[in-house]
């Protein structure tokens, strides 16, 4: 007998209009991770929004593989999609087949390598600077370094500095101002505050600059090896018939913002947090030296490397297990389905966590020990990893974060050792990503062969 959303069990800690915001914000980690601890599905509020958290491996499987009737939406969706527009991350099933065609050759394993220089040279850049013992605020440093490495790799060496450095200010007031639009009504997002009319300027600056530089290169039809040439040059999967079209300078601007906000903050959150616990282990941090003195590969892994990876890779596989930068995905229900026994009507709103299964004993013993050991000789398995989604809707970008990450440690690390400033483990903090809140570490000179 199949059960109803009201018997669904709601998650624990719900406070009066407030909902699960205050657990939420407390220890975004633990209570994600807590929550499958009611069943497979548990009702969920943050804030004014009501939806259903998938917290059983099979089920959340079932979500991704049908973006028919679960499709992309939800709160979080469509306050993303306030920024981006209808780009790959955020527009409904009806357009994203055709987008995802046209947007995969950027992405394809050829172009990935001609992208970590542009990572390489931001990493050079930003550490430059550094002084021996020097204390370094780690998500503003990782944050520098993404943001420049994006805009390198989006539009190689052609953005003037004036205008990467304006980009790079845009993107971060627009990803931190997210988080407070999610948990905020909709009929208060006007509302006058000290942070509003920064957001919406630094929003409109983003777009028109992004749009100012699709229109001059759609002028330009040579192929600089860049992620905006990927998306111009992708070639007409219909030419001719009636099928789909290349993308519109529209679609490419919003492309392009989608990828700066998934590339900057996801990208710096995941750097912050490898850097933390590489610095809580010494033992490995060292390892890796030695490995990363042997040289890394140019590209992605290939088949012999996801067989036996490098120490590089399980150090990056971990950190997105156990401190996974994208917190909640959204689907909202396109029509009246069951779901393991419980029918929930067209228009619920669905929410996943990587934490209800990375952390969750059963999949990953010991999950809050930081183990890269737990990957040798073995891939993670997709239905209860999960830090890039899955089904059709998976990041398209997911290999070259992995990529990117790498490289930024193989950059860093050559020249620098990183140690703790204080013994007390970081606390994380929600904003356009899962993020160490105040994280100080130490820098320290390698001495140079």
């Amino acid at each position: 007998m199949s059960a109803d959303l009201s018997d669904l069990p709601p998650a624990p800690g719900r406070l009066p209009l407030l909902g699960h915001t205050v657990a939420l914000l407390r220890d975004p980690q633990r209570f994600l991770a807590s929550v499958s601890a009611q069943g497979g599905l548990v009702r969920l509020r943050l804030g004014p929004h009501r939806m259903v958290l998938v917290c059983d491996a099979t089920l959340t499987q079932a979500v991704f593989a049908d973006d028919r009737v679960f499709d992309k939406g939800g709160p979080y969706s469509d306050r993303v999609g306030e920024v981006v527009g209808e780009g790959l991350g955020t527009c409904p099933h009806s357009r994203h087949r055709r987008q995802r065609r046209l947007c995969q050759p950027a992405f394809h394993h050829t172009r990935l390598p001609a992208y970590v220089p542009a990572v390489t040279t931001a990493v050079r850049e930003v550490s430059a600077p550094w002084k021996d013992g020097q204390v370094i605020d780690v998500k503003r440093t990782m944050m520098a370094i993404t943001c420049q490495a994006v805009a390198r790799t989006m539009f190689s060496a052609r953005l003037p500095a004036e205008t990467a450095r304006q980009v790079t200010e845009d993107v971060s007031l627009v990803v931190n101002g997210l988080l407070r639009r999610l948990l905020t009504p909709r009929a208060l997002s006007r509302v006058p505050t000290p942070g509003t009319p920064r957001y919406h300027r630094a929003l409109t600056r983003l777009r028109r600059t992004v749009a100012d530089v699709v229109a001059a290169r759609r002028a330009d039809p040579a192929d600089h090896q860049d992620l905006l040439s990927g998306l111009l040059l992708a070639p007409d999967p219909d030419p001719g018939g009636d099928g789909p079209r290349p993308l519109t300078d529209r679609e490419v601007t919003d492309q392009v913002i989608t990828f700066f906000l998934a590339g900057t903050e996801t990208l710096a959150g995941l750097l912050a947090w490898t850097l933390y616990e590489l610095a809580r282990h010494p033992g490995t941090q060292r390892r890796l030296h030695t490995d990363l003195a042997q040289g890394l590969p140019a590209g992605p892994p290939t088949a012999a490397d996801r067989e036996e990876p490098s120490l590089a890779d399980r150090v990056v596989t971990e950190t997105l297990r156990l401190h996974t930068p994208i917190w909640l995905l959204t689907r909202v229900l396109t029509t009246d389905a069951d779901l393991g026994g419980t029918r929930l009507p067209a228009g619920t709103q669905l929410a996943i966590s990587p934490y209800t299964h990375h952390w969750n004993p059963v999949h990953h013993p010991d999950p809050t020990a930081f183990d890269p050991g737990r990957w040798a000789g073995r891939r993670p398995d997709r239905t209860t990893y999960i830090p890039y989604g899955a089904g059709p809707r998976r990041c398209i970008g997911d290999r070259y974060t992995h990529l990117a990450a790498t490289a930024t440690l193989a950059a860093l690390l050559t020249d620098w050792e990183i140690s703790p400033v204080t013994e007390r483990p970081a606390r994380a903090v929600l904003g356009g990503a899962v993020v160490p809140r105040r994280l100080r570490l130490r820098v320290t000179a390698r001495e140079q062969p």
